[in-house]
């Protein structure tokens, strides 16, 4: 393992030799093979159903690890997927879904769902990866992931074979034998054949692959885009891009001897890629506390005395799930942590030195997105942080700071300049990020940069800044206004533990500015005392929101995100109800159109007056429709 501790460090490996000439293994299995070989009685991935930090665990070493993916990989050949055909996933963490997104990349092309979708968008996502197969949950209480699977199969015809994974197994005791009896019944309206995922796997040889491994690169897993703006997109990731995050880790930050707390979901990138194949690549040890991660139940309360049960050196974390630890007492031995790294969201200072405060433990910031199949930089663990930033370019990264002009011209930032963060790196793939071709259009800069849609600067020392997301800004009558300032200055009162800011429809400006926020645990605040503290800790006019509420729980992605749509879609109920107040109608639901947009759907009411709505409502750019 290499020292990661300053700029130097990275160059310097980087200058070792090509990224090319480093000798690493071309295939997802044959990377797997490579660590089995290494370390095969060492611990690989444990998994426990129950957040209790005494509760049954199973634990797969290297070579279980290996076996049960050749296995697995055998029955999807069996079942015709093929290097371009694809397997999906819809299922929370278990010991099964890792195995399931490696052999679904040594067989085909793995595609991970989130479970968190509802029915017709997994379908949607379905069809758009032409999935062969899909893998997930037999019923089981106290989750509808079943009952979605069954219903966007029905919607899905492509799907050949659905293959169950049982949870029950993981149980002991008495729950065992309860769950059978009382597991919800789901109604099947598809013509899948369905199987038994550890019958099915078990039936196939586990010793090796009964197809050739071809030593080439090539497509191996589809991701849907799972961030805050909106109708996903599918990405695209080569053998070499997954491979590539694997290698950042093991070089930089891990070895055999580590343990890395990963409640994070397995269908997210940062989960699948800077933490499942940091491990491959070191022969570290992952473990998965409960199929919802953080979201289980339990899983917070009992937090630190699973990191003392595991004796786990790393946490992989997001802001939102570091606050909700920083609500509750460290109350085990919390010693064997050597870091934890947060991603997804710009942490605040202010939590961040709650957590060393309370740990011991240093966050180092890092910087990724599914459409460079995640790693892009990071804090160096054991150098300078500079809190706040991501840190710095990972080796074999390189970053410019972009501006496009109206003629198409792209400009280099000054150091210290905001414009468009723009990649390339062994994950990014030029040209064909996307699965679909119109996607790609105009997302390059000089055919290789990757143009990630987020605004940043680069400051003196190299470290890396974001300030936005391009596709954020609240544009006032022209006036662009990033909504970072606004969510900063709201974050800065002592009661508020999340802030998210969007531009509300306005009949004359187009948008302005409001803000949502959830408050911390136990605070009180008025949003009159809010919106007094907005327009202290403002400084541009324009950004101060003319609306401020205060929401139980503000509505986050699974890897803790805020996300904006839902609250796009409260504002446009809103502003819209209340310009039809009077005309007998009213918005019964804003539903998202995949080339319109957000779009407000109307209800008729009873003395209803239809021209009204039109003039009243054509006083905004958003699209609306009757029901």
């Amino acid at each position: 393992m290499t020292r990661f501790c300053s700029y130097d460090d990275r160059n310097a490996l980087e200058a070792e030799m090509p990224y090319d000439a480093r000798g690493l293994p071309v295939t997802i299995h044959g990377f797997l093979a490579r660590t089995a070989e290494r370390f095969p009685d060492r611990p690989a991935i444990s998994f426990q159903l129950l957040s209790d930090p005494k509760s049954h665990a199973t634990t797969l070493t290297w070579q279980d690890l290996l076996e049960r993916v050749t296995e697995t990989a055998n029955l999807f050949r069996k079942l015709g997927v093929g290097p371009t055909d694809t397997v999906a996933y819809l299922l929370p963490n278990s010991i099964e879904t890792p195995v399931v997104l490696l052999a679904g990349a040594t067989a085909g092309i793995v595609n991970p769902i989130n479970p968190l979708l509802d029915a017709q968008q997994i379908a949607g996502i379905l069809r758009e990866t032409r999935a062969k197969v899909l893998v997930t949950l037999r019923a089981f209480p106290k989750t509808d992931v079943a009952q979605k699977a069954a219903e966007a199969v029905a919607l899905a015809p492509n799907v050949t074979h659905v293959i169950e994974v049982d949870l029950n197994r993981h149980l002991r005791g008495l729950k065992r034998w309860i769950v059978p009896l009382i597991r919800p019944r789901v109604k099947r309206r598809h013509k899948a054949k369905v199987l038994n995922f550890e019958a099915a796997t078990s039936a196939e040889k586990h010793t090796r692959l009964d197809f050739d491994d071809v030593q080439q690169d090539r497509v191996a897993a589809y991701f849907h885009t799972g961030g805050t703006t909106g109708t996903p997109k599918v990405a695209q990731h080569k053998y070499s891009g997954m491979i590539y995050n694997g290698w950042l880790g093991g070089s930089l930050l891990f070895d055999e001897n580590d343990v890395l707390m990963c409640p994070l979901p397995m269908f997210h990138v940062f989960a699948a890629y800077p933490v499942l194949m940091s491990c491959i690549a070191s022969g570290a040890h992952v473990v998965m506390p409960t199929p919802a991660g953080y979201r289980g139940d339990g899983v917070f309360d009992n937090f630190w005395k699973l990191i003392e049960r595991w004796q786990a050196t790393f946490l992989i974390t997001v802001p939102t799930a570091i606050s909700a630890l920083m609500q509750r007492p460290v109350n085990a031995d919390v010693s064997s942590l050597k870091t934890a790294i947060s991603g997804s969201a710009p942490l605040p200072i202010e939590l961040y030195n709650r957590f060393k405060s309370a740990t011991g433990v240093e966050i180092a910031e890092g910087y990724g997105l599914t459409e460079a199949t995640c790693l892009v930089s990071c804090n160096p663990v054991d150098g300078m942080k500079k809190v706040g930033s991501v840190g710095i370019p990972l080796p074999y990264t390189h970053v410019r700071i972009l501006n496009h002009d109206d003629a198409g011209k792209v400009h280099e930032c000054p150091t210290d300049v905001v414009g468009e963060i723009c990649v390339a790196n062994p994950g990014v793939f030029p040209g064909s990020t996307y699965t679909e071709a119109d996607k790609n259009h105009k997302l390059f800069a000089e055919d290789i940069y990757l143009r990630t849609g987020d605004l940043g600067r680069l400051d003196h020392d190299g470290y890396l800044w974001i300030t936005g997301r391009a596709k954020d800004l609240i544009i006032r009558g022209g006036h662009n206004i990033d909504p970072a300032e606004i969510e900063e200055a709201m974050l800065s009162h002592p009661a508020v533990a999340f802030a998210g800011a969007i531009g509300q429809p306005d009949s004359f400006a187009g948008e302005l500015p409001c803000v949502y926020v959830e408050l911390v645990a136990g605070a009180t605040a008025t949003e009159a005392e809010l919106l007094d503290h907005a327009k202290t800790h403002i400084h541009e006019r324009a950004a101060i929101p003319k609306h401020v509420e205060i929401l139980p729980e503000l509505p986050k992605t699974a890897v803790g995100k805020i996300f904006k749509p839902d609250l796009r879609r409260l504002a446009i109920k809103r502003i819209y109800d209340a310009a039809l107040e009077g005309t007998g109608a009213h918005v019964s639901e804003v539903i998202e159109d995949k080339k319109r947009g957000l779009v407000a759907r109307l209800a008729r009411g009873g003395a209803m007056d239809e021209d009204a709505v039109k003039a009243k409502l054509g006083e905004f750019t958003r699209p609306w429709e009757w029901v």
